[in-house]
């Protein structure tokens, strides 16, 4: 489905599954032309290392769900090593990042002593609201279940906020991302004692992670790290910093550069993309991007590319783009000076119209505001607008 999303930006998407077996991959069927398919199986193929035993030869071959599943299936029984997964980002191609199976399962044991580790009651059940396919999701929902003795995985993505605490129960351990828990706290009163959660994709504000402690969240994991590097830090309070976790260190008098450290001796440096404020040799907190991306729902968007769209609007003089302030939505608002010819009436209505096709949805301004300068403060610096 997410492939299929990037092929049809804007269009409608697949049919939620799960889909039965004999369910045919064309336009009968999950609605997948001949193209669409290819690229399905060239994404799926990246993504477990088909081609590595040759079983990519076969998808194009077979014309069902299910024996896409068996060819799989067999393809992993031989060549299981490698992972890749892709950025998620809404300008230019996704980033392939690739990961050793081995070194995924060294952080999932990792996990699996910080949520069972010193004395705390086990875990009963995973309930995900975030997709496998992606690497915290992988990492949540296919290893931590297996390395914690095969826990059942309940996917929640379609159960409403409001209803899903009456599906929870003590022992569970809810996967999620952070627009996913800011709603939760906002609309459930109160939550079943014994759930804990885990939240990562994005930094989860404090305020949030305070409103579900409130609402009886018995712990909040919150996971640092990224496609390429997967889990780097965590921290379980709000507004405690940073710790790494075991098998990373931080080199002397580096502010940005980490080495991770593989059970196989092997010892790799990542460049991270966050500016990183430290507190000892294992604690940090993170100050935020160094490229000036800003997340919105688990995505990757550069206001900066946003506000250069808006500029080729004919009336459009000057623009700023911001996300808008924890209270409102985590999503883009921008501010439009108009140029004197516009006519500003329904403007905004019209720029909104302009952007859908040149804008992916999480990159699209949610809220508009006209002025005949941009808002700056005493300093002569850009200032935030209501």
């Amino acid at each position: 489905m997410d492939e299929t999303s990037y092929l049809r930006p804007g269009a409608a998407a697949l049919s939620a599954g799960p889909w039965p077996l004999e369910t045919p991959l064309n336009e009968d069927g999950l609605g997948l032309d001949s193209l669409e398919r290819m690229s399905v199986a060239a994404a799926l193929s990246q993504t477990l290392h088909l081609h590595e035993s040759s079983a990519d030869e076969l998808l194009t071959a077979h014309a069902t769900f299910g024996d896409w599943l068996r060819i799989t299936g067999q393809a992993l029984a031989q060549v299981d090593a490698r992972l890749t997964f892709r950025t998620s980002g809404s300008s230019g191609q996704p980033k392939p990042c690739t990961h050793t199976l081995a070194d995924l399962q060294q952080e999932t044991r990792f996990l699996a002593r910080l949520f069972t580790g010193a004395h705390r009651k086990p875990l009963r059940r995973v309930l995900t609201a975030v997709p496998a396919h992606h690497i915290y999701g992988f990492l949540f929902t296919v290893l931590l279940p297996v390395e914690l003795g095969h826990l059942p995985v309940q996917d929640v993505r379609r159960v409403t906020v409001n209803d899903l605490p009456r599906r929870m129960a003590a022992g569970d351990l809810l996967v999620s991302h952070p627009a996913h828990w800011a709603l939760l706290a906002r609309h459930a009163s109160a939550l079943p004692a014994g759930v804990i959660g885990t939240t990562s994709t994005a930094p989860c504000p404090d305020e949030t992670a305070q409103a579900l402690t409130r609402c009886g969240l018995q712990r909040l994991v919150q996971v640092y790290g990224s496609s390429e590097t997967a889990g780097i830090a965590w921290r379980d309070a709000p507004a405690a910093h940073y710790e790494l976790m075991a098998h990373w260190t931080r080199p002397d008098n580096q502010a940005h550069d980490l080495l991770r450290h593989s059970d196989a001796g092997d010892t790799r440096a990542f460049a991270l993309q966050d500016a990183l404020k430290w507190h000892g040799p294992r604690h940090f907190n993170v100050m935020g991007r160094l490229d000036q991306a800003v997340q919105v729902g688990g995505i990757n968007v550069f206001p900066s590319r946003v506000r250069d769209v808006l500029l080729q609007h004919p009336e459009v003089a000057d623009a700023a783009v911001r996300l808008m302030a924890l209270q409102d939505s985590a999503r883009l608002k921008a501010f439009v000076v108009p140029r004197p010819e516009a006519d500003i009436t329904d403007l905004t209505q019209r720029l909104d119209t302009w952007l859908a096709p040149r804008l992916s949805a999480a990159e699209r301004p949610r809220a508009f505001a006209l002025g005949s300068e941009l808002p700056r403060n005493a300093q002569g610096k850009l200032a935030d607008w209501v």
